[in-house]
């Protein structure tokens, strides 16, 4: 038999080591509807808790809005449950494209074609686009998901130094001979919610004739003053040659995902992308509240509006109390703290005080950076915020890190 007792010794020996190691990554059961506060059981069979969620991807807190959720009601009972079927056989509903449409003008590009999720655009997207004549030139800090794609496709696979625009510049100076030269790079960076330089990017993609690729997944829906993103916060819309984005952050929580830019580029992908051409389409139910998503942020930047002022507020207040954080100005709003056990062991204090926040750390992020990365909302109100804020403090203090930098917090409990 081929997975032996010694097969399966092996294998637990390897998890034991990473749990040895403090890399060991627990799930929490949330038993009630993503929002400001949830209820979660941790660990299991313990007695479910309410908790104030400071670490979710609902920037602004529409994952269980009432008209996103009715409009999720009103998709299921029109167009029913599934589609049992990729989008070119018989898996396309007029709701698909009407929501392919709404990207489109919101995002001010060409053509939009929706995926499963922002994963599978950016596996596919790489390989219906460039060949082996093309060479692909992605920052280093791009998302996991990007790095998969990119490896996919046959075109030579480059990189260069996180926001070095000097770096970049020597790249595409060396790969002139390609057929097509591509900038990679995520519009805000997932792990320290620092944003792309792309304004500078799309300079030097003009000065030595290349393409921008940009995944907008952190910002799409509340970054820009009409919240359409990256690209509309750094004055550079309509010069980004490709987007993929997803449904499954600000824009409703759910799942689903996009590529989005030059029509024939979009086009490409519905001819021959493989998540695309082999994957179910997206379910009506999901569709339908995507639709109301887009009409709600369309129609006022309320959320976004409130999401920068309450994101303003925690950074300050963190600051003050002397958290080490990563420069931003986005919801993201990582507290660095080196040392893996560490992270956790804080994660679990703050979550005895009523504090949902998780630890970061290897392979999720790059060995010696653990963190809790915090993520604010519209959903969040002030009071949520200051309890948040109390915890945190009262944590800082039991570790003794507030006031101390990256050197002071490593001496302490190493790396």
């Amino acid at each position: 038999m081929a997975y032996s007792e010694n097969t399966r010794n092996n294998y637990k020996a390897v998890l034991e080591e990473i749990r040895e190691n403090g890399l060991f990554k627990e799930e929490r059961y949330i038993c009630s509807p993503q929002d400001a506060d949830i209820v979660v059981e941790y660990p299991s069979g313990a007695p479910q808790k309410e908790v104030i969620n400071m670490c979710a991807n609902n920037y602004l807190g529409l994952s269980s809005h009432p008209e996103v959720v009715k409009a999720a009601h009103e998709g299921l009972d029109a167009r029913g449950y599934g589609m049992s079927s990729v989008r070119f056989i018989c898996g396309t509903q007029d709701i698909h494209r009407e929501l392919e449409n709404k990207l489109t003008k919101f995002l001010e590009t060409e053509d939009t074609v929706l995926f499963p999720s922002c994963m599978d655009a950016n596996a596919g997207v790489f390989e219906a686009v460039f060949d082996d004549r093309d060479v692909l030139i992605a920052d280093r800090l791009v998302h996991a998901s990007i790095i998969d794609g990119m490896r996919l496709c046959s075109a030579l696979n480059e990189s260069f130094k996180h926001s070095d625009m000097k770096h970049l510049e020597r790249k595409l100076e060396t790969y002139q001979d390609a057929r097509y030269r591509c900038i990679v790079t995520d519009g805000v960076f997932s792990m320290d919610g620092d944003t792309a330089k792309l304004d500078e990017i799309c300079d030097l993609a003009e000065k030595y004739d290349a393409m921008v690729f940009v995944d907008d997944s952190h910002s799409s829906g509340f970054l820009g003053k009409r919240g359409k993103g990256t690209h509309e916060h750094k004055g550079v819309l309509g010069r980004i040659d490709i987007i993929t984005t997803t449904l499954g952050k600000a824009l409703g929580g759910a799942s689903g995902g996009c590529v989005s830019g030059r029509s024939e580029i979009v086009e490409m992908c519905r001819q021959k992308a493989r998540p695309y051409l082999f994957s179910n389409a997206m379910p009506p139910v999901v569709v339908a509240a995507a639709n109301k998503v887009i009409d709600i942020i369309t129609e006022t930047t309320e959320r976004r509006d409130k999401l920068e002022e309450n994101t303003k507020f925690w950074r300050a207040g963190l600051e003050q109390a002397g958290f080490d954080l990563v420069d931003g100005d986005t919801p993201i709003v990582p507290v660095m703290l080196y040392n893996a056990k560490l992270s956790q062991d804080m994660s679990r204090d703050l979550y005895e005080l009523g504090i949902y926040a998780i630890g970061f750390f290897f392979p999720v992020v790059p060995q010696g950076k653990a963190r809790i990365r915090t993520q604010i909302s519209a959903a969040h109100e002030r009071h949520h915020l200051e309890k948040a804020l109390d915890a945190f403090i009262q944590v800082g203090k039991k570790y003794d890190i507030l006031g101390k930098g990256k050197k002071e917090i490593i001496e302490m409990f190493g790396m």
